[in-house]
């Protein structure tokens, strides 16, 4: 495929830092817009633009005149913020891809594995819903005037820098020092957990694709382990080999942190598992490579590597300890 210019709006996250990595490896021409404050060093030869993507004409300042085969929006989370890209970049892009999100599709799943055809419909998370709303906007232009979008759905996609529990380095801490962690449900449910290098493969693989306009594709990867499976392999990395693990109700959790009640009772709480044959038909390189239990040693090092990542929430551990002790006095 030839080189392409593409764009992405956003660029220095868990997710879109390793999509950057993986175009500029294809030999793609790599422009990132953002507001320059990440913590997530960009490629060599990527074209950083410096500007608040809440701000039309500081963007519209910040892009001139250029126009792109590719715009990757990470960044646009309301149907305003995708009415004002589009106001931006409509007509100067050969592909508009939004990043959706996994969380939109049916909450609880009716079955398994989830589909591109299984419903956009979750009642619990607010975030969720704008997703949904972003799409309706998106597949309405489509219709209308053709406007050349693509929507990805990525479920829980991680890096070294990013800890996949509850409190994050809080729980590492906890299980260091012996106390308590606090495992929502009974840890049984399958959580799909992708690799940010993974998902990249496919993302990357979409841009410019001419058979991806039009269209949706979940990019999640194919490993789901449990719960428990998951802390278990944290707890093996951090060199915890006796966790102190307490199994609490997801619903009990929301009610003592409302602000946890959506993540979980709106998509953590059931079994998520996914097809992405759908994807692996235009990138059939697409795979999962790294399973979590490398994924957590790699956290791990990463954080211990890193003395400054290793933050504690007081507020979360002081929370952590009165969910266990009512746990534990409940029997």
């Amino acid at each position: 495929m030839a080189t392409k210019r593409v764009l992405y709006i956003g660029g220095t996250g868990t997710i879109s830092a390793a999509c950057v990595r993986r175009s500029v490896a294809a030999g793609d021409e790599v422009t990132v817009l953002n507001r320059g404050s990440s913590r997530r060093p960009l490629p060599h030869g990527v074209r950083e633009l410096v500007a608040d993507v809440r701000d039309a004409a500081a963007v519209r300042q910040a892009v001139g005149a250029a126009e792109y085969d590719a715009v990757a929006d990470f960044l646009s989370f309301t149907p305003a913020h995708v009415g004002t890209a589009l106001d931006l970049f409509e007509g100067r892009t050969g592909q508009y891809v939004f990043l959706s999100s996994a969380s939109a599709y049916e909450k609880p799943p009716r079955r398994l594995p989830v589909t591109e055809s299984t419903p956009l419909r979750n009642p619990f998370w607010q975030y969720s819903r704008d997703k949904i709303a972003c799409e309706d906007l998106l597949v309405a232009a489509h219709r209308e005037r053709g406007l050349p979008v693509t929507i990805v759905r990525p479920s829980h996609t991680y890096d070294a820098g990013s800890i996949p529990t509850l409190g994050g380095w809080t729980d590492i801490a906890r299980m260091r020092a012996g106390r308590p962690v606090v495992i929502h449900g009974d840890g049984t449910s399958l959580w799909t957990i992708t690799h940010a290098d993974d998902f990249a493969v496919a993302f990357a693989g979409l841009l410019g694709h001419p058979q991806a306009i039009g269209d949706a594709f979940t990019i999640t990867g194919s490993h789901a382990p449990a719960w428990n499976t998951i802390y278990g392999w944290l707890a093996d990395a951090a060199g915890v080999s006796s966790p102190d693990f307490v199994h609490v109700a997801s619903d009990t959790i929301a009610a003592f942190a409302p602000e946890l009640g959506p993540t979980l009772v709106g998509d953590k709480a059931h079994s998520m598992v996914f097809d992405n044959s759908k994807v692996i038909g235009l990138v059939p390189e697409f795979r999962t490579t790294i399973l979590f239990d490398e994924g957590a040693r790699r956290i791990v090092a990463h954080h211990d590597a890193h003395p400054e990542l290793q933050r504690t929430d007081e507020g979360r551990d002081a929370l952590f300890d009165r969910i266990a002790a009512h746990a534990r006095s409940a029997g």
